[in-house]
Order: C-alpha cells, then structure tokens, then sequence
C-alpha cells in the first residue's frame, strides 16, 4: 500500500531540493528525498549528468540504466552555471529551495560565488547546504577528486576483500558512494530537524573517504585491539564461524551461524551431533580458532543436500542460511515483490524504497527525467519566484 492509498502525504511534502550533483552519491540522495516527497530539481550542465551516458544498456530515450537507476521523481533543467545569467536563474530558485546538494571539486562552488558561507548563507540563512565529495576541503587530501573504488583501495576495503587466491577486490557494487549517499541523506534530515529548533539552515558534509573508512566494523576494531593486521578471509567472518559460504549438492550457499543456539540447530538439522561433541567446536572462540576443520566437516554434509530445500529446512529450524543468487534470482524471489523492492510503472522499472513508514511511506516518483524535460515550468516559477521577491521588497 503506497501513501496515494492511504490519503498519506510523503513526510518530506513541501520540501524543494535543488540538486546539482551528478553520477551516484549526490543523485541516490537526492532520490531518496524524492521518494518520500521532496520536490526536487535536478541542475544539469548542457552535456547532461555523466551517468547519461554511462552504458549499454540505454533506455528508449538514449538513457543509460544507471541514470534511470538514480534520478526518478526528479524535474530536469540545464544551466550552464558558468554563465553568469544562468547562476541568476540558479539564485532565484534558491529562494523558494530548503535544500541544495553538490558534488563538485571543492572551490568549484566558490569561483561562480555561489560558496555557502560567504554568498548564500548571508542572503538565504535558512538554507541546508549539502556538499558530498572525496576527501572534503581541506587537510592533505583536501580538495582532491575521489571515485569509489580508489576510495575502496584507500581505505582499506580491498585489504579485507577476496581471497589468498584473488588478492584484494573491491566490493562489486559502489558501497562507498553508496553509503555517503546516505549518510548525505540522514545528514539532510538532521539539519531539517534542527532549522525546525533554530529557525537557521546549515552546512552538511558527507566524504567518501570518511564514509569508507567508516564501513571498516569488525576489521579496524579488531586491529585497534589486539594490533593484528587484518587480512584477506574470502566470504568468511574473522570474528564468526561458520559464517561463510559452502557448496551444496546442486548451488551455494551462506550460513549466518552467530550464536551457540544456531549452531547447535545446524547440527541437529544436518544430523551432525557428533560435531556437537567435539571441543574444537564447543564455542564460538573455539570455532574460529579451529575454523578450516570445522569447515571440511560442513562442506562435507552439504555436498549431499539440495540448496534450496536445505536452506529452507536451516532457516525454519533457526539457522540463517541463503542462496548464493545470480542478480535475476534476488529479484525472482516472492519476498522480493512482497516488500516491494521492485517497481515498474509507466515503462520504467526500478529498486523499491528501502526505507518504509506506516504512516508516510513514499513512493517512487515520476519515471527519470529526460535532458532538461521540465526547463520551461522550471524556469517560469524562476521568474514568479523572483518577481514576487520584488514585489514584496517594493510594498511600503
């Protein structure tokens, strides 16, 4: 049920965003901020967002699938903002916006006058300012570019990802773009809350560097303490076991075993009690220290077994268990509709919102905008925007 059925306005209802971001960290914000209700004004440059152009595969229109992945429910309008008459146009949408997002390099915003501090915190104090980029403004990295696999590379990621046999991989999808493009979002939501205590808008940043590095939860924390390096473990947990995946009669598959409980279940539901005997096995100390013996063992029961009847028998008996699915098998998936994490309308197809509220819960939005479709209604209310503003400024 969407909030159309419930008579629920989106939560964000009322705020407009003007988005100059590009690629993925900034419009994954500014998407999720959409979802759930925000008016938002997709800034373009003449040559469009790069993620246009970032295929095959490309829709009907000559969109790659990764914009169309980023950008529904937005309105699009291209500005040249290297053009003083098209940062007039960007001025006075900013008048009647709550909240802008860019991704440029660092000092790009304040060579066209457009730095928050000095040019539109003073004229438009309650506005929310979100800057997403590599490795922020200053500091030794300050002001350089980053992308997420460096980021990945940089920070540690890859150290912990792959196996002795492949070296370190980065993460295949964009985790670090991914989670500064939340952090951007929670970010966002703060400072809304906050102007609603204060009446004043403010800065908010989200780096990669800082969100890589933030992603480094049990790794960095088991160095800190112990001092140990971490290293490559392929699927594996270094602080959990079993806890990684095994080859079934016919597919793989991944045990989440974290407690005792769990494993004791797995025992009893492979019939493996003996491994319940062993005290190499008796906790999850023991299991972790003696893992490659308790890994043999398992493999050797799961070879038998058929992955799918096997893990739906593990997960009702109380053991996380999952098929290692191919990208079509996670979206074949009945719970996938169920929670509505796939969305087709009006020939778009697209990821569900993974953030759901009873009472406001979003929906996606209209379907991904094509170059500068909405730069007519746009720059109209431009023009009202800033015509009002001289009106009232004219009334004694």
């Amino acid at each position: 049920m969407d909030a159309t059925e419930t008579g629920e306005r989106g939560v964000l209802d009322g705020v407009r965003v003007i988005d100059l971001s590009r690629v993925l960290a900034g419009p994954l914000c500014s998407q999720m901020l959409a979802d759930h209700g925000a008016d938002v004004i997709k800034i373009e440059p003449p040559a469009g967002d790069e993620t246009r152009r970032l295929g095959p595969p490309f829709d009907a229109d000559g969109n790659a699938a990764y914009f169309s992945a980023l950008n529904r429910g937005k309105r699009s309008l291209c500005l040249d903002l290297a053009q003083q008459s098209d940062r007039t146009v960007l001025h006075d949408l900013l008048k009647n916006a709550d909240v802008l997002i860019e991704n440029f390099l660092p000092g790009t915003m304040n060579r066209w006058d457009l730095d928050y501090e000095s040019n539109l915190a003073p004229t438009l104090p309650r506005l929310i300012y979100c800057t997403i980029s590599g490795f922020g403004a200053d500091g030794p990295l300050g002001g350089l570019p980053g992308y997420d696999a460096v980021l990945q590379a940089m920070c540690g990621l890859m150290s912990v990802n792959g196996s002795p046999q492949s070296g370190p991989t980065r993460v295949g999808v964009p985790v670090v773009d991914h989670l500064a493009g939340y952090n951007a979002f929670a970010g966002i939501l703060l400072a809304l809350l906050a102007r609603q205590q204060s009446g004043t808008g403010q800065r908010v940043e989200a780096a990669l560097f800082d969100s890589a590095l933030s992603l480094l939860i049990p790794h960095a924390a088991n160095w800190m303490c112990s001092g140990d390096e971490p290293g490559l473990l392929g699927n594996a947990h270094p602080n959990i076991a079993p806890y990684d995946s095994f080859r079934s009669q016919d597919g793989d598959l991944f045990l989440g075993v974290v407690s005792d409980l769990q494993f004791r279940r797995l025992c009893e539901q492979t019939e493996r009690a003996d491994l319940l005997a062993d005290p190499r096995f008796k906790t999850n100390a023991l299991r972790v220290r003696n893992v490659a013996a308790l890994r043999a063992e398992i493999e050797k029961t799961l070879s038998r077994e058929e992955v799918s009847a096997l893990c739906d028998r593990l997960m009702r008996g109380g053991v996380p268990a999952g098929r290692v699915n191919s990208i079509p098998g996670a979206f074949a998936q009945p719970h996938t509709a169920h929670r509505a994490m796939m969305v087709e309308t009006d020939g778009y197809r697209g990821l569900g919102i993974p953030v759901k509220l009873s009472r406001n819960p979003g929906r996606p939005g209209r379907r991904p905008p094509r170059l500068n479709e909405h730069a007519e209604e746009i720059r109209a209310e431009a023009g009202s925007i800033d015509k009002k503003s001289a009106l009232n400024q004219e009334t004694p």
